[in-house]
C-alpha cells in the first residue's frame, strides 16, 4: 500500500526501503544524537538502530580511517526519497543509515578505499548487520552505511553484541 505521495505505508506507518517506520518528524520515532567514541562526531539515529550505527562508526574510525572532525560530512537522520526516486524513501527517513567521510568517498564514485579498507568494511558491515553502498550494482554510494535487518533482528544483534550506546546530546 502507498500514500498519495507513492510511499510504502504499512498499517497506517510510512517505511523506509528496509522496512522500517519513517517520519519527517524525528521525535516521533525516537531519532536522538550519539556522539562516535573517539570523536567529536555526533550522529541522528533511530534508538532502535543507534548501538549498532554508533559502534560501527566507532570501529571505522578506528580501523579504517578517521572520521574528518574538521568537515561537516557525516550524516544520520535526513527526512527524503532515495536519491533520484519519487516514490521510494532513503532509509535516511527511518534514522537507520549513516553516511561517514562523504567528501572523501562521494556519491557515484568507486575505488575510493584501499583493497584492505574494504576487507575490514565488509567485515564490520556483517557484524553489524549493515548493508554498504559500495556494494551496490549501479550507483556506488561508498560513504553510506543501513540497517539491513528487521527491527526484531537488529534487537537480537544488538543484545548478542552486549551493546548500548549513550545518548551525547
Amino acid at each position: 500500500m502507498t500514500n498519495v505521495y507513492g510511499i510504502a505505508k504499512t498499517q497506517g506507518m510510512i517505511l523506509s526501503s528496509n522496512g522500517w517506520q519513517a517520519s519527517a518528524d524525528p521525535k516521533e520515532i525516537g531519532i536522538k544524537s550519539y556522539t562516535v567514541p573517539g570523536t567529536k562526531i555526533k550522529l541522528r539515529c533511530s534508538e532502535g538502530a543507534a548501538p549498532l550505527l554508533v559502534t560501527f562508526a566507532a570501529e571505522f574510525h578506528e580501523h579504517i580511517e578517521p572520521i574528518d572532525e574538521g568537515n561537516l560530512d557525516d550524516w544520520g537522520y535526513c527526512f527524503r526519497n532515495i536519491r533520484g526516486s519519487t516514490d521510494k524513501l532513503s532509509n535516511h527517513s527511518s534514522g537507520t543509515a549513516i553516511d561517514i567521510n562523504a567528501t572523501r568517498h562521494p556519491l557515484g564514485h568507486a575505488g575510493t578505499f584501499k583493497p584492505m579498507q574494504i576487507v575490514l568494511i565488509q567485515a564490520l558491515c556483517k557484524k553489524y548487520g549493515l548493508r554498504w553502498g559500495g556494494n551496490y550494482r549501479n550507483r556506488k554510494d561508498e560513504m553510506h552505511y543501513e540497517i539491513d535487518l528487521t527491527p526484531a533482528k537488529t534487537e537480537a544483534l544488538i543484545a548478542k553484541l552486549n551493546l548500548r550506546t549513550e545518548v551525547k546530546v
